[in-house]
């Protein structure tokens, strides 16, 4: 047989033995099974509200299991362990069973969705959704969903984390399904995060590693890593060495015979500024004896008139 059949063929199995169960074991809560295949045969986990009404008096209910497990489902040697549910609000499958016997019994859906799903989360659930579909007040199907706390729909930890219950309530006006989600208590989500305070920035970082190696990051493309960014560092230090050295000497005196000394150039710039005042002199002059010419020649014209 392919292993592909194998799995399908397992899967089948625990199917049908789970229906057995929810069938036989209903009045007695039950919760859900744990299969194991072990070299002594198979082990079974039973979990039950009331483990007394699954063992039976003499243990006369888990031996008629048993022997079913061995001539209708083909188990060899059958091993049946029966555990009580500790919780039996926090378990999806016996709050969807209680759900629908609620209903059967006449209970309006409304009263019996908040009542059940305010009992999960006073549990101590961390969230809760229960959904009914179905004929719930009249002739038209529809669904009515009752939210608490915190849901995952999707994902791994929809899988993982969520326990799945689910129930069938058979009333007068026809099939109510129930569906019933629940998150227990102390669940680790995927989500989650803590908020600490009063917490230096330096109680998280490494002694041996610096705030300035922390930023560097990853180099970029074509960035030399490993020993070729330690040759490339010595080389620029070298560089940089070279450079200071370069600067640090004194730059040489430069000397030209067809240039004049210093004093012989004192010399001419006050000559040249001596001759520079002389030219200003007299152009002042001439421009105030004009002016005093056109003030008598206005003095004149004004005594005329």
């Amino acid at each position: 047989m392919a292993d592909e059949q194998q799995f399908i063929d397992n899967g089948l199995q625990r199917t049908q033995i789970d229906e057995f169960f929810q069938d036989e074991l209903g009045r007695a809560g039950y919760g859900g099974m744990n299969i194991a295949k072990t070299p002594m045969g198979t082990q079974i986990v039973l979990k039950a509200e009331k483990p007394g009404m699954v063992i039976g008096k003499g243990g006369k209910n888990i031996r008629k299991i048993t022997s079913t497990l061995e001539s209708d489902f083909g188990l060899e040697d059958p091993q049946v362990d029966v555990q009580e549910v500790e919780e039996p609000d926090l378990n999806a499958r016996i709050v969807a069973d209680r759900l629908a016997n609620a209903l059967e019994r006449g209970w309006y859906f409304r009263k019996a969705g908040h009542t059940t799903i305010d009992r999960i989360m006073e549990s101590g659930a961390l969230g809760a959704e229960i959904v009914l579909s179905g004929k719930v007040t009249g002739a038209r199907s529809r669904v009515e969903k009752f939210n608490r706390g915190y849901i995952k729909h999707n994902g791994e930890p929809a899988e993982e984390i969520v326990d799945h219950g689910i129930g069938t309530a058979v009333v007068q006006l026809g099939t109510i399904g129930v569906q019933v989600k629940i998150i227990p208590p102390g669940a680790e989500l995927p989500d989650d995060f803590e908020v600490y305070d009063d917490q230096q920035v330096e109680d998280y970082i490494d002694e041996d590693e610096g705030v300035e190696e922390l930023l560097a990051g990853e180099p970029e493309d074509g960035e030399a890593t490993g020993a070729d960014a330690d040759e490339a560092a010595e080389a620029d230090d070298e560089a940089a060495a070279v450079d200071e050295e370069v600067v640090e000497e004194p730059a040489a005196e430069f000397e030209d015979p067809d240039l004049p000394e210093g004093d012989e150039v004192e010399d001419e710039l006050e000559d040249l500024d001596a001759a520079v005042e002389e030219e200003l002199d007299e152009e002042t002059e001439a421009e105030a004896e004009e002016l005093i010419e056109e003030m008598d020649e206005a003095d004149e014209t004004e005594a005329d008139k």
